[in-house]
């Protein structure tokens, strides 16, 4: 199998920007009509994520140790689209035949076996997790909105109650699909550590086009239900066998996961100490100010900074917000979350003010719609 051969072959593949997907999906709906049940009934949001990332992953396929993890994961999760062993065929005729559309004369049996031989592997190793976690879990959980809060005009922290006990760690994130908008799933990170009564916590910021968050947000009421995926991601999660003193900075709805960090903390003892900035354009954007500060009162070890970096009538902390942080900074662990914007930004301050890269902890969480892996 000649990886190089498939790099430079989906390089190819990816300049025809749109249309590829756009093929991929008519040639799979018609190849294999059973398969259209699977996906939402709009394809705008969905259309260029499953061919970008089996290309990306399959062109990539010598870096066998990065990706194993990956795709067991990815295994595991797409089991909530009711996708079984029998559909992984049907994708990958379906990925050999735009390949061999988009690359025209280039396409030779040579490398269509590279392509074959590297989808086998990836639906291999997919299969096989799926398989061993059906074993022990299901492939999603139900969870019933037991409250609602709109805390601003686009932001609502939602509790929902899951209906068996749930395994997650503090930092994690799962996707969500709501009854509103049936066969979306968006990526939300929770916002609390696990508890014994099986409630989570999610901060919900609506987005421009986001039909998901805009649901949640603004359409959510008790008592509607939830599906909730098995939880993902290690990025924002703590190393038990490194005790070292936080820091923490959040961007809008990015202090989801590390409010969950902070509650980790006070169940686990104060070993640590946790300073935690929140940043936000103006003071009316502080949508958790007042559970954060209950949080800083019953905790000697844990301070809160409020920073606000557009809104000359507030008396706080002003200006960005890693910056205020940075004047903190003591060598602790430090953890970013928020927009991708911020997140680069706060990233590259940190890395020009010295903070050794090994130290920063950080993940993309695209606020109100959610991120994917």
């Amino acid at each position: 199998m000649d990886a190089q051969a498939l790099k430079d072959s989906w390089h190819l593949v990816a300049r025809s920007g749109d249309q590829v997907p756009l093929f991929f999906y008519s040639a799979l709906f018609l190849m294999y009509p059973e398969t259209r049940d699977m996906f939402p009934v709009s394809m705008a949001t969905q259309r260029d994520r499953l061919v970008g990332a089996l290309g990306r992953i399959v062109s990539n396929v010598d870096r066998v140790d990065e990706l194993v993890p990956l795709l067991q994961q990815l295994g595991r999760d797409h089991r909530k689209f009711a996708v079984v062993a029998e559909h992984y065929p049907a994708v990958g005729h379906a990925l050999v035949t735009t390949l061999k559309h988009f690359l025209g004369d280039r396409w030779t049996p040579e490398l269509a076996n590279d392509w074959t031989q590297a989808y086998e592997l990836v639906a291999k190793v997919m299969t096989e997790a799926a398989a061993e976690a059906a074993i022990a879990t299901p492939p999603w959980w139900e969870g019933e909105i037991i409250g609602y809060e709109q805390r601003t005009l686009g932001t609502a922290v939602i509790r929902a109650r899951l209906n068996y006990p749930y395994p997650f760690r503090p930092g994690q994130s799962a996707s969500f699909s709501f009854a509103l908008r049936p066969k979306l799933w968006r990526f939300y990170s929770f916002a609390n550590a696990p508890r014994q009564d099986n409630t989570i916590d999610l901060h919900v910021q609506v987005v421009d086009g986001g039909t998901v968050s805009t649901a949640l947000v603004h359409g959510t009421q008790r008592g509607d239900l939830l599906r909730v995926g098995a939880a993902v991601g290690e990025r924002l999660t703590l190393n038990p066998n490194l005790p070292r003193d936080l820091l923490l900075i959040a961007g809008g709805t990015g202090l989801a996961p590390l409010k969950a960090l902070v509650e980790q903390v006070a169940y686990e003892g104060p070993m640590r100490r946790v300073h935690l900035f929140v940043g936000a354009r103006t003071y009316r954007e502080l949508y958790d100010l007042e559970a954060l500060a209950k949080l800083d009162a019953q905790h000697p070890w844990l301070t809160v900074v409020p920073v606000v970096s557009h809104d000359p009538f507030y008396r706080g902390e002003r200006g960005y917000v890693v910056d205020t942080a940075l004047r903190a900074w003591r060598g602790q662990e430090v953890f970013v979350c928020g927009s991708g914007e911020m997140v680069q930004a706060t990233v590259a301050r940190l890395l020009d003010a010295g903070v050794p890269h090994e130290q920063i902890r950080f993940d993309e969480f695209t606020t109100g719609e959610g991120k994917e892996p």
